[in-house]
């Protein structure tokens, strides 16, 4: 076949799949977790060996019928039989199944990110070899076991920094004996982000100082221990050094440092170079240090800015940020 020809099979091919998906998602409409797989949703059709057992059971009656053979046409019957309760429990196999719920984790491009779904089994037998997938991704493959919960992990690949979305999951199984494949399609709103590759050699800005860097007594709350000083009149005795008093050092008052009185600011504005991929990777370098140091920072980005914080919440959030740059998307 010529490559004139194979790029036109594909493109009829895609074309085709993407008819039948708009359909199938007409058909359906967009689910609401959780719910339940049912009959009406789920598709099946012989496999490449289903299809070659069939072929196999038309010769045998073909043969059968032309000899006259009773026995022939014993087996052959008996064997459509089996592949009538073959394709009987591969669809039974995948309806009644509960989509319990479905998470995503984001990662960095050029990684994969996870994509995590959560079926239930309320049978009394257990559903064996569930397929997981996306129409970009690869199978997850799983056992679901009697009034029970299984997690499938899907991962998803990240070529380039931005957002991507995921049109449909894909639940199959070829169970019990690989003739026939049962799926169904869950339409509910996705999306994976794929943050900038953390990369560069630049030293991050200087701290700044937000509240200067004025000692203060324990008030409770998130404060960084100090140091001591003298009691003066006034001080609570809660705040009293009392181990260091037991030791005949006299009363000292434990003196904290708020983290707020230090942060950075990584300013996209403020970076030299003209190419923005590798301005954008140089900033989630520094905030991945920054976050792996437990330092307070924020960014500028898009007109926008994002006050000195800390934690995990605070890092996803301005990884999104550089993420989403240029796309024109809230984050």
């Amino acid at each position: 076949m010529s490559a004139t020809a194979q790029t036109a099979a594909g493109n009829l091919s895609m074309r085709l799949r993407r008819r039948v998906a708009a359909w199938a998602r007409r058909r359906q409409g967009e689910d609401r977790l959780p719910f339940s797989v049912s009959s009406r949703r789920v598709y099946i059709l012989p496999t490449r060996g289903g299809v070659a057992f069939a072929a196999l059971l038309l010769v045998m009656l073909l043969a059968g019928l032309n000899y006259s053979n009773s026995v022939a046409m014993l087996i052959t019957f008996l064997l459509a039989g089996f592949g009538l309760i073959a394709m009987h429990l591969c669809h039974r196999n995948l309806v009644g199944t509960l989509v319990h719920g479905i998470g995503s984790v984001d990662a960095f491009a050029g990684e994969h990110a996870r994509l995590f779904v959560t079926l239930e089994n309320s049978a009394d037998t257990t559903r064996i070899g569930l397929e997981c997938s996306t129409d970009d991704s690869g199978v997850a493959l799983i056992d679901v076991r009697p009034d029970a919960t299984a997690r499938a992990d899907i991962p998803i690949a990240l070529p380039r920094r931005g957002r991507f979305p995921i049109e449909r999951i894909r639940l199959a199984t070829a169970f019990p004996f690989g003739l026939f494949r049962a799926w169904t399609w869950v339409h509910v709103p996705l999306s994976v982000i794929a943050w900038p590759v953390p990369r560069g050699r630049r030293e991050p800005p200087p701290e700044a100082s937000s509240g200067g860097n004025a000692l203060a007594v324990l008030r409770g709350g998130d404060e960084e221990w100090s140091g001591l000083r003298e009691f003066r009149h006034g001080d609570s005795p809660r705040q009293v050094a009392w181990p260091v008093y037991a030791r005949g050092r006299g009363l000292m008052i434990k003196t904290y440092e708020s983290p707020a009185a230090h942060h950075r600011i990584f300013d996209f504005a403020r970076l030299p170079g003209s190419d923005v991929e590798q301005r954008l990777e140089q900033m989630s370098a520094w905030i991945v240090a920054a976050h792996a140091r437990g330092e307070r920072y924020g960014i500028r980005l898009d007109g926008r800015e994002l006050a000195p914080d800390s934690g995990h919440e605070h890092q996803a959030r301005c990884l999104k940020g550089l993420a989403l740059h240029g796309s024109g998307e809230p984050w």
